[in-house]
């Protein structure tokens, strides 16, 4: 099968038009697959690349059944998708990666945390709830998660009494005792449906303390290769047990005693994996369709230390966005500016990343620093 993929007939679909799906067109484009993508919003960041966009909600079940009747081998760049449509059009003989299992398990949080419990992998410990309740044997604080739905510090809250927990959507949620960690780390693993499997290096994550989201990705992780080994073999336990195709982000923390916990996991590319564009010899986006395209995987080596930092939209900026600084950024050694063809931006909304590359971590480190500090995204006029 695998030569007919390369300019022919054959149609590949990505539920989802935002930047990860942008990303993984980089490699559709390279390779000349034809590309179907379906989005609500035909100013999405995959419109441009795409061979044929699909205007349709991917929470849709006619539609997703609609669109995915047309294609060879489905996928996805979000979780928040029409799951039992999934099953369906695998029902049918579409190739559909991640499965409709693997999504069901992981997309709600309430079902991820429990098939950790039940597979023996560590992680912090949790109680389900139909809605946030004061009825409760957690000390404060806790974490507040909702169980689907959240992303990107949404949907998540830190409890520090029960009046915290008045205003509350009224949904199926988490409540998780928080974690005294040293550093949260991810690990992102590859599997095709041959079985294969790679694991990219450990990366460390460092978070905006306001927004909750991550500001930068630095690979390698600053930790021991014992600590290193460790995060990797737990990263493949995961990826075993949900037995998925396709890339597995697993968000780790490492404790202040030295233990690994696995927080949540991602069924594909992941900001975690960002970096890897320029600084692994084969980037998350070309690997996620080798999986789902069960080609052979491409290396995970890193080609130089790097770091990743995240572009969002500055506190205050809304409107028609403008990449204050961009152009001295540019001038500066081993930095790429990925912008994802957003047009408008808001506080903290996503809106590119920086690939950061040097001799070594620290170098890289520091002049991520120096990137923040340069470039700000700003609307034109406020």
């Amino acid at each position: 099968m695998e030569q007919t993929l390369f300019s022919s007939d054959f149609r590949l679909g990505i539920l989802g038009g935002g930047q990860l799906g942008k990303m993984m067109l980089y490699t559709t484009r390279k390779w000349d697959i034809q590309t179907y993508v379906m989005d609500n919003d035909d100013t999405a960041p995959a419109f441009e690349g795409c061979t044929v966009f699909f205007e349709g909600d991917i929470m849709d079940y006619e539609a997703v059944m609609e669109f995915g009747r047309q294609v060879d081998v489905l996928t996805i760049e979000i979780e928040n998708v029409n799951v039992q449509a999934l099953a369906d059009l695998e029902a049918e003989g579409i190739a559909v990666s991640p499965s409709s299992r693997v999504l069901n398990q992981i997309r709600n949080k309430a079902r991820q945390k429990s098939f950790y419990q039940e597979q023996q992998i560590a992680t912090a410990d949790f109680q389900i709830h139909k809605a946030a309740t004061r009825q409760h044997d957690r000390s404060y604080p806790f974490i507040w998660k909702s169980a689907e739905g959240g992303y990107d510090g949404k949907g998540v809250k830190v409890i520090r009494s029960a009046d915290d927990l008045k205003d509350l959507p009224a949904v199926e949620c988490i409540y998780e005792d928080i974690v005294g960690f040293e550093m949260e780390l991810a690990v992102i693993v590859a599997r095709n449906s041959s079985g294969d499997m790679k694991t990219y290096p450990v990366v460390e994550m460092e978070f905006h303390p306001e927004a909750n989201q991550v500001e930068y990705v630095i690979c390698p992780a600053r930790v021991s290769n014992a600590v290193s080994q460790k995060a990797r073999e737990l990263a493949l336990k995961v990826s075993k047990a949900f037995d998925h195709v396709g890339l597995l982000a697993v968000e780790l923390f490492l404790t202040k005693s030295g233990d690994l916990l696995v927080n949540e996991v991602a069924p594909r590319p992941h900001n975690s994996g960002h970096y890897s564009l320029e600084g692994a010899v084969t980037d998350q986006f070309e690997q996620h369709l080798r999986c789902v395209l069960n080609l052979p995987l491409g290396s995970t080596d890193t080609v130089k230390p790097a770091v990743m930092v995240n572009l969002v939209g500055a506190e205050g900026h809304t409107g028609n966005v403008i990449y204050d600084g961009i152009e001295e950024i540019l001038s500066m050694p081993g930095v790429t500016p990925h912008i994802y063809g957003k047009k408008q931006t808001r506080p903290f909304r996503k809106m590119g990343h920086v690939t950061v590359i040097a001799d070594d971590i620290e170098t890289a480190r520091g002049l991520a620093e120096e990137v923040k500090g340069k470039i700000k995204v700003v609307a034109a006029s406020v």
